[in-house]
């Protein structure tokens, strides 16, 4: 592994980290791999991170043209979104007016979600797969789900039976020590509070309609050959070193 991917690695851990647990993170911002895990700019405001890789460098699982629709345009729409509920909620608080301080709330929780949830599902891909989990993960896969075998099927199951729109998600439970797996029915809702996601899997259709329509299992299938690995191992570290 080259030292650039290792240093983009850890900085993806540590901003799912700080994302989930409120811990802070400040990534090098001349590096083009980590800086694709950044949430904010350097003022202090939510921000598209550039992909880690070329736009075509995900096929034939994930074709270039979803992915530029989907980068550009649909995570950018996230972005834009969080950034307008901030400014709402700061404008509500200059002026005491807060009529509307639930639906922007809940704005935020939602384009908020969605842009944390679209920055780890571009670090949770990779055009060179590492294979199988390794090491501490490997060992915490297998204690807590019997093996990959059954975490996979246990997560695609999940994955695939989002009503709607929303997410599959493995993560580590801080209360309790284990891996968890979770569905995320548009980006904010069914998640459990203090779960550190590890690996996510879009299915919003805007993620897989162009190449696969309305075949969502067969897209889940093939995105399990382009999962980081190596990623989620360095997200679980992170995430276990945090609960201590």
């Amino acid at each position: 592994m080259t030292e650039s991917r290792r240093d983009f690695l850890k900085a993806t851990a540590l901003t799912t980290a700080g994302a989930a647990l409120g811990l802070g993170f400040d990534a090098a911002a001349d590096d083009k791999l980590t800086a694709a895990s950044r949430l904010t700019d350097a003022q202090g405001q939510y921000a598209l991170p550039p992909l880690p890789y070329d736009y075509k460098a995900l096929e034939p699982v994930i074709d270039e043209t979803t992915v530029r629709l989907h980068h550009d345009v649909h995570h950018k729409a996230y972005v834009d979104g969080a950034n307008n509920a901030l400014k709402q909620l700061a404008a509500a608080r200059a002026d005491g007016n807060f009529a509307l301080v639930k639906h922007w709330s809940r704005e935020l929780a939602f384009h908020g979600s969605g842009h944390v949830l679209h920055t780890l599902y571009w670090t949770s891909l990779t055009p060179s797969p590492g294979g199988e989990p390794k090491g501490d993960l490997s060992k915490a896969i297998a204690a807590d789900f019997g093996d990959l075998a059954k975490l996979k099927a246990h997560l695609t199951k999940a994955t695939v039976a989002v009503e709607a729109s929303g997410w599959g998600v493995l993560a580590y439970q801080a209360l309790d020590r284990r891996l968890t797996v979770l569905q995320a029915e548009k980006h904010q809702d069914l998640t459990v509070w203090g779960a550190t996601p590890l690996l996510v899997i879009d299915v919003w259709e805007h993620a897989y309609y162009l190449k696969y329509q309305s075949k969502r299992a067969d897209y889940v299938a093939a995105v399990w050959d382009i999962l980081d690995w190596t990623a989620a191992g360095l997200r679980f570290e992170a995430a276990r070193s945090a609960a201590r």
